[in-house]
């Protein structure tokens, strides 16, 4: 199996205090819910790659799938799941300039640690891409 990276991105509120108690703060990662943001990437069976990231937004979990094979014309079928069930799936076809296709998808924020997992496979080479995030 090939590694993978694992990236977690924080809100992040940056204070400074001067004698006049001036306050400035960057930004959430998302101005629209903000919080925890996740994301992974790593090699498919073949050259392609993936890319999967997940964060809140309002009281619902975005998910974004990428598949990027630097090949354009290629038709993919994908799945996402979450926490075992497929949730959306569907088939994509990769385009210029980079080859690739995403997938978007806003899921139901369930109880406790959501699991997000995206597989695509390459129609006509067989080659497989499989990657999982958990927020």
């Amino acid at each position: 199996m090939n590694p993978t990276t694992r990236r977690i991105v924080t809100t992040m509120n940056a204070a400074l205090v001067s004698g006049l108690f001036l306050t400035t703060a960057m930004a959430p990662a998302h101005a629209s819910g903000g919080g925890t943001r996740v994301e992974n990437d790593g090699s498919c069976s073949g050259s392609t790659v993936w890319k999967l990231k997940a964060k809140p937004n309002d009281s619902r979990i975005e998910v974004e799938g990428e598949i990027d094979s630097n090949k354009n014309g290629q038709v993919w079928s994908w799945k996402i799941k979450h926490n075992g069930s497929v949730s959306a799936s569907g088939s994509s076809t990769t385009k210029g300039p980079s080859g690739s296709f995403s997938v978007n998808r806003r899921m139901v924020d369930k109880a406790g640690a959501d699991t997000f997992v995206l597989r695509a496979v390459n129609s006509k080479s067989g080659e497989v891409c499989r990657g999982s995030v958990t927020l």
